[in-house]
């Protein structure tokens, strides 16, 4: 499962549309290990009823690019009762248009404006990709960072499970005799020996670019050999995500302007000796699995591949998974609109909030520069099977 954050923005060259305007490095919150103390926030009760005429241009983006997209939703969605309707008839329909796409959508589904606690209807929309990196099966003098995969002590507890107002909250540690206590953080995993040696999935040559593979959640490690063997999110330690980035602000180290992805890479290349030191001031960690071959694309949250420019991740407390969500955003610095059904499909630690998005890119550097770069605000309306919710709009327009 990809874990998109609000991680430094990566320096690109800005989409075409007026001037780049600089990407701030985003606040993070300080990372809490577990139990988790975050009040409980009614499911979808920030979801609003709206009409139809109020999504900007919905007829005129390609929604042919994500039929395929919402049909893999419902590969999922089916066994679920409430959407089990308008999946059967999705999967029923050979190759519709543009056209016969719009009006089943405007038949069968109802319009709901996603807000904030606080009323507002406007939020941050990042983006995130998947990385290449250079890797082995074995560990070699250039091969020598390890990816581990989930490792057998982890113990995650669902709270919804206890406490049922907690529902998408879970906590995260591992047993020492009968006391439940946090896990291992990322400075002790890079001690030597490992509390995880012999958990070993994967070997990378290059440190900092496995960071941010963590970061991303899912990427595309390429063996010596040419193989290409995806990797994808199996867990994490229970940690918070804290911004190296800023961190590397304030010790006066890079300035704003500097600290993107690409910038923090030229520090980390030119400061070998304080790296491990700077990357363990981020205390979450994540592990790792194998993916099958042949993925169209990483596993999102929801357990479906995901969809370049057509799968975003959002808080699922807010917004169900696997729902259509209309993005009313910009493109990458720049005041370019950008305006189309996705699918959300995907979840992750920083996604948080009613109206809030991370956009799927794609894989490889450009998408990396692209998702990297991504700070924009937007607006979301999501799509939701009539009677899903007891406010449904009888708008049809």
């Amino acid at each position: 499962m990809p874990v998109p954050c609000d991680c430094p923005p990566v320096s690109q060259p800005p989409v075409p549309g007026p001037a780049p305007v600089p990407t701030p490095v985003p606040e993070t919150p300080k990372p809490a290990p577990p139990p988790v103390t975050t009040e409980p926030v009614a499911q979808y009760s920030q979801l609003q009823p709206a009409g139809w005429d109020a999504l900007p241009g919905f007829e005129q983006g390609d929604l042919g690019q994500v039929w395929s997209a919402w049909l893999q939703s419902c590969s999922t969605l089916i066994k679920q009762p409430q959407w089990q309707q308008v999946c059967s008839i999705a999967t029923q329909l050979d190759a519709p248009d543009g056209r016969a796409i719009a009006a089943y959508f405007r038949q069968h589904f109802a319009v709901y404006q996603a807000t904030n606690a606080d009323g507002s209807d406007s939020g941050m929309v990042t983006g995130y990709y998947q990385p290449l990196l250079r890797g082995s099966r074995t560990p070699t003098a250039k091969y020598r960072y390890p990816l581990y995969s989930q490792p057998g002590d982890l113990i995650s507890v669902e709270l919804a499970e206890l406490y049922p107002e907690l529902a998408h909250k879970r906590i995260r540690g591992r047993l020492v005799g009968q006391k439940l206590v946090p896990y291992y953080s990322r400075g002790e995993i890079e001690t030597q020996p490992s509390p995880l040696q012999g958990q070993e999935l994967l070997w990378v040559d290059d440190i900092i670019d496995l960071f941010f593979l963590q970061i991303q959640g899912s990427g595309i490690i390429v063996l010596e050999s040419g193989e290409r063997i995806q990797v994808g999110y199996a867990d994490h330690n229970g940690y918070g995500y804290r911004s190296i980035g800023r961190e590397l602000v304030d010790r006066g180290e890079l300035t704003l302007d500097e600290a993107s992805m690409q910038g923090i890479k030229r520090w980390a290349r030119s400061h070998p000796a304080q790296l491990r030191e700077l990357l363990n001031t981020n205390p979450g960690y994540v592990f790792f699995r194998e993916l099958p071959a042949g993925l169209p694309g990483p596993l999102g949250a929801l357990g479906v591949p995901l969809t370049a420019e057509r799968s975003i991740a959002v808080d699922p407390r807010h917004i169900p998974l696997g729902a259509p969500v209309f993005l009313d955003t910009t493109y990458p610095n720049s005041r370019t609109p950008l305006q189309r059904l996705v699918v959300a499909q995907d979840t992750g630690g920083a996604i948080k909030g009613g109206v809030r998005a991370d956009f799927y890119w794609g894989a490889g550097d450009t998408a990396g520069q692209r998702a990297g770069a991504m700070k924009q605000t937007g607006r979301m309306w999501v799509l939701l099977p009539r009677g899903f919710l007891p406010t449904d709009p009888v708008d049809v327009k």
